[in-house]
């Protein structure tokens, strides 16, 4: 916000300033603070097989909690035994961001809101179309448990030995878009193994 702001008094001060026509100075104020808006948008986090930003997969809880504060939501159960495999969305996280905590350290960041997008500029609302054009070969596709086709899961591996239908590898990292009955995405997991949970922590 402060960039922002610094940039936009600069137009003002350029177009106060500047000898060349109005017209032609309101032009430049105008490309300045487009030019800072599209900086700030550019510095958004982004959901990789990593994680999102400063959440790291293997971070522990405390560690998560000191970034991002508590438990948005303390009253929900997020799993069936929450001392092996839970799930929650820190207070300072965006909305629609979920985090899988199993054995005490963050193995998956899930996105259900079209507000955050992944490194290859996909949100949820994607089609399937969209996501095969993006990853293209590197795409291994299995049928949605739920849902009929074109209900889907669609995964890509960036790190580790993904061999067999279940990856087990636990250095393994990669991102997993849901696609709905409807071709679009509903869910996108990031993350280790545990991106191929089909329910929570199962």
């Amino acid at each position: 916000m402060l960039r922002l702001t610094i940039a936009t008094l600069a137009a003002i001060s350029l177009t106060a300033c500047s000898s060349e026509p109005a017209s032609e100075a309101g032009d430049s104020g105008a490309e300045a603070a487009e030019t800072a808006q599209a900086a700030e948008t550019a510095e958004e986090p982004q959901l990789t097989a990593e994680g999102y930003g400063a959440l790291r997969i293997g971070m522990t809880v405390d560690e998560i909690t000191a970034e991002f504060g508590e438990d948005a939501n303390p009253e929900a159960v997020g799993g069936p035994d929450p001392e092996s495999c839970s799930q929650f969305r820190p207070q300072r996280a965006p909305e629609g961001l979920l985090l899988m905590i199993e054995q005490g350290v963050l193995t998956r960041v899930s996105i259900i809101d079209p507000g955050v997008e992944t490194d290859a500029g996909l949100t949820v609302g994607a089609t399937s179309a969209a996501v095969r054009a993006a990853y293209g070969e590197a795409i291994q596709a299995s049928p949605h448990t739920y849902v009929e086709a074109p209900g889907e899961y669609l995964t890509v591996w960036s790190t580790g030995t993904p061999e067999g239908p279940y990856v087990q590898d636990a250095n393994a990292r990669g991102i997993r878009y849901e696609v709905g009955e409807d071709g679009t995405v509903q869910v996108i997991h990031a993350g280790g193994p545990s991106i191929q949970y089909v329910e929570g922590c199962a």
